[in-house]
């Protein structure tokens, strides 16, 4: 009876040992979840997300076939064209002569006959009321026959044979002051006619008024045999006038 007592007051402290035993395992399993939430927030949610993956099947679409070198269509090889022709000779083109035009000699002219000389004092030599008489006088110009001197070539100068200026009666008194003892010279372009066609000043006076008088009035008035060139044919010229006044 004593021996049957034993075993059981054993038993029954061994079975309250393992009920103290997994109290004690019990709190450290939750003493060490709580711990590891702590520390580890998203512990449980990598957890599900594994045992999630171990579970998911994928649903790739299979790749496509890729079709034996067997299975492709034998082809045929391409047969020989016939080759071009070889290129023709190049043509080359004849020459051809052009015709030649005709040449045209031109008469050549004699070029104009240019008078150099002067011509004489116009006015009157003393100072007065009365009229001056205008100085007459022949310029100089190449040709054969001129009166003054030139290169022989056979033509003739230019002449004045009509025409004056008088200082007493043609310019304003008003610029007497400005003229007196002064002169202007003048070059004129005398015409196939014999008529002035334009009048340069050379040689300016004081007075820039009497020189625009003595163009005019040269240009006006005087008149001219016109110069010949070798074959008598009359030509342009020039021809110079100097104008002077003495009161």
């Amino acid at each position: 009876m004593t021996g049957r007592r034993s075993g059981n007051r054993y038993r029954q402290d061994g079975a309250a040992r393992w009920k103290v035993a997994g109290v004690v395992l019990l709190i450290h399993v939750a003493a060490l979840i709580g711990l590891v939430r702590a520390f580890t927030p998203d512990l449980p949610a990598r957890i599900a997300r594994t045992v999630t993956q171990a579970f998911t099947i994928s649903a790739d679409p299979p790749s496509p076939s890729v079709p034996s070198a067997s299975s492709a269509p034998a082809t045929s090889a391409p047969k020989e064209q016939g080759r071009a022709a070889p290129a023709g000779r190049k043509a080359t083109p004849r020459p051809v002569a052009a015709p030649k035009a005709p040449v045209v000699v031109l008469p050549t002219q004699a070029p104009a006959v240019v008078g150099n000389g002067t011509q004489n004092d116009a006015g009157a030599a003393v100072r007065g009321e009365g009229t001056g008489a205008a100085g007459n006088g022949s310029g100089t110009g190449a040709g054969a026959g001129g009166a003054g001197p030139g290169g022989g070539g056979g033509g003739s100068p230019t002449v004045k044979i009509a025409g004056d200026i008088n200082s007493a009666r043609d310019y304003p008194r008003a610029g007497r002051d400005l003229r007196v003892g002064a002169s202007v010279t003048i070059d004129l372009t005398v015409g196939r006619d014999g008529r002035v066609t334009s009048c340069r000043v050379i040689q300016p006076s004081p007075d820039p008024q009497a020189d625009r008088i003595t163009c005019d009035l040269a240009t006006r008035r005087f008149r001219f045999r016109p110069a010949t060139d070798s074959g008598g044919n009359q030509v342009e010229a020039l021809y110079r006038w100097r104008q002077r006044w003495f009161y």
